[in-house]
């Protein structure tokens, strides 16, 4: 008699007790991936628009300082210098998927994918003229 008072009086969760945590679990997950993703997504988007941002100042320097020559070359932005570089593409430093985000900028919507692209520029105008057009895209390599 006494050992089946100490089997009944066992402390512990019951199964059910265990199953109602594993759901709650479970909705919470279901929850806040879609939400990650989103903002991840987001964060993304706001680099590549970064990025754009800083192209397009360095494509105005270099064309004020008479570094780009050939407006007709291929021209584009090396992000891991900063500068501008003329012929063959630079590494691809794109991040942004087909996910909305939400972010936009000049041509860069919420559907642009970058992902694995560079910027490429283009300037149009008379050399020397005050009265320039930039223009950007993003290419792959």
């Amino acid at each position: 008699m006494r050992r089946l008072k100490e089997r009944l009086n066992k402390k512990g969760f019951t199964l059910a007790e265990l199953l109602i945590v594993v759901a709650i679990i479970a909705v919470l997950v279901a929850i806040s991936v879609p939400v990650f993703n989103s903002k991840l997504e987001k964060s993304r988007e706001a680099t590549d628009i970064a990025n754009m941002r800083a192209a397009k100042a360095a494509a105005v320097a270099a064309y004020l300082n008479g570094e780009i020559g050939d407006l007709t070359a291929d021209i584009y932005y090396d992000a891991e210098a900063g500068t501008i570089v003329t012929g063959d593409i630079p590494t691809a430093y794109g991040q942004g998927t087909a996910i909305k985000g939400g972010t936009s900028y000049l041509n860069y919507t919420e559907t642009t994918v970058a992902k694995d692209c560079a910027i490429k520029i283009n300037i149009t105008g008379e050399t020397g003229d005050s009265d320039i057009k930039i223009e950007m895209s993003w290419v792959k390599e």
